[in-house]
């Protein structure tokens, strides 16, 4: 009985995960909330499941490796995002599509699974990687002005706050069925991840 409430609740959460990933793909131009740019920034980052993820997953895994993981993480993924988003502001456009997205799902929530036992160096590499990777993304095609600096501040913020809440949490975890359900939190984004790679596959 208890098994099948249970794959009850994985399949719905695959489907709202599934609608979720949906959808369209991101624009480089953010969409105006009315509150500044700061703010369009932070909102752009809050609903772009591609970005707000990869960030989770890599914030899940910062945590379960540690304080000095995490309070590495929160500096330098929002430092490396700002500094793609000021490379892509002079580049056209662009977009990773599903199968970029894909990747950074699988690796990431992977490396959660595993609990990966990752140095300090390579945790960096990978913040820089996937800081610089989609701050370019997200830069690429908004043009250099003052509102779109603002906006990548708004951007990088908003990385930095979801950073920090999320490692701290996942770091107080001590007990061993809590670290396991991190790590079942990070089979579903590798999941997902599976599933978007299926998707865009299928799609060409």
């Amino acid at each position: 009985m208890k098994s099948a409430k249970m794959s009850h609740w994985r399949s719905r959460a695959f489907a709202i995960i599934a609608v979720a990933l949906a959808c369209g793909s991101a624009e480089a131009h953010l969409n105006a909330t009315g509150m500044g740019p700061i703010y369009d920034g932070l909102m752009h980052f809050l609903t772009s499941p591609e970005d707000l993820v990869p960030v989770l997953a890599l914030a899940l895994l910062a945590g379960l490796r540690g304080a000095p993981y995490g309070r590495l993480a929160m500096f330098a993924l929002p430092t490396a995002w700002l500094l793609g988003c000021l490379f892509g502001f002079s580049a056209a456009a662009a977009s990773a599509g599903m199968l970029g997205a894909s990747f950074w799902f699988l690796a990431l929530g992977g490396l959660v699974v595993f609990d990966a036992r990752l140095s300090l160096r390579a945790m960096t590499a990978l913040c820089a990687l996937l800081g610089l990777v989609h701050g370019y993304l997200n830069g690429a095609g908004m043009g250099l002005s003052a509102s779109a600096v603002v906006a990548a501040i708004g951007l990088a913020s908003a990385v930095f706050v979801v950073v920090v809440l999320v490692a701290a949490f996942v770091a107080r975890l001590q007990t061993h069925w809590a670290r396991i359900a991190v790590r079942i939190g990070g089979s579903w984004i590798a999941a997902s991840g599976l599933l978007m790679l299926g998707w865009s596959v299928r799609g060409n």
